[in-house]
């Protein structure tokens, strides 16, 4: 698909996307594809470990986790605002594996809602294998990390997929570690402070492998950033989630 046609799409969902709430079809909000009450009961990651996003109970600020106080990832925070649960579930299959474009710009809205642009410098999109890409037609990460530029004015670099990994699905973190060992690689150099894109964090292997690729490639501070982020009680038996 052209840039032009690309850009036409994004501009007529904007303008369609007000008229409806994409959860309950009632009116939405001025300029925003959800209504108050819909937005309200989303499955909000609140609290959440800063620098893993792993939810946590209770409410306030979240608190490092366990896991990341003994062992820090290799990203220095985590963005996901979401959790993959109900409607949000529903919104990230419905982008994942059949490609809507309305599906993917309401995660899209849901994560710039509230967004205090941090100080980065540019995006890196979770790369899938060129196989895969062949064979599924799709790849939501760049998806999300073109528009995502875009609207922050930020440059995007392209990272590369060197091993065509196996599934991630079934998999503990230790093992998806593994997995994913030297799975990614980055050409250029990076600026020091880069943010990372995908669709769905469940226990951040993946981004922690793509997050070691970029350090190797110069960047200093790195950031995660998902649409929506999967508790690790649930995450290895997460069905059809099987990315990182």
């Amino acid at each position: 698909m052209s840039t032009s046609i690309v850009h036409w799409v994004d501009h007529a969902l904007r303008r369609a996307l007000p008229g409806r709430c994409a959860f309950c079809l009632g009116p939405a909000e001025r300029q925003a594809p959800w209504c108050h009450d819909c937005l309200l009961a989303l499955p909000w990651n609140l609290p959440a470990c800063p620098r893993c996003g792993e939810p946590q109970a209770g409410q306030g600020l979240g608190r490092p986790c366990g896991a990341c106080l003994r062992r820090p990832p290799a990203f220095d925070r985590t963005r996901a605002p979401l959790r993959y649960a109900g409607a949000v579930e529903g919104l990230v299959r419905a982008f994942k594996f059949h490609a809507s474009p309305r599906a993917g710009s309401v995660l899209l809205e849901l994560f710039l809602r509230d967004l205090t642009l941090p100080p980065v410098a540019a995006l890196v999109a979770v790369p899938l294998h060129d196989r895969r890409a062949r064979r599924r037609g799709f790849d939501q990460a760049d998806w999300l990390v073109r528009r995502l530029a875009r609207r922050l004015e930020l440059p995007w670099i392209e990272a590369r997929r060197v091993r065509d990994t196996p599934s991630q699905r079934g998999l503990d973190r230790p093992a998806r570690r593994a997995n994913l060992r030297r799975a990614f690689r980055i050409d250029s150099a990076l600026p020091a402070r880069v943010a990372l894109v995908d669709d769905v964090m469940t226990t951040g292997a993946t981004l922690e492998a793509l997050a070691l690729a970029c350090r190797r490639a110069g960047a200093e501070t790195v950031e995660a950033w998902a649409m929506a982020r999967t508790p690790l009680e649930s995450a290895a038996g997460a069905p059809g989630i099987s990315g990182d």
